[in-house]
């Protein structure tokens, strides 16, 4: 093998550490922030129930989004994993 071949298999193996450190990463961060939403809304239903309709809501819209980036950010360190 020569040294050429060696930094790129090196540097494919570094790629998919990263890749894995990444998908984590997101998946940390995502479920960090729904539960800070959750947190929020329950002490937001608690101090005004009338308006718990409308603080559910928000908060499963704001869920949603979180989820669909955290998804995103997983399949792309995925894709560079086993790309």
């Amino acid at each position: 093998m020569s040294i050429l071949q060696e930094t790129a298999a090196q540097s494919t193996e570094l790629a998919k550490l990263g890749a894995g450190i990444g998908a984590g990463l997101v998946a940390i961060g995502a479920a960090s922030g729904i539960g800070r939403i959750g947190a929020s809304a329950n002490e937001g239903i608690a101090r005004q129930p009338e308006a718990a309709g409308d603080i559910r809501g928000g908060s499963i819209i704001l869920a949603a989004l979180i989820e669909g980036v955290s998804l995103f950010g997983v399949v792309v360190t995925l894709l560079i994993a086993l790309g």
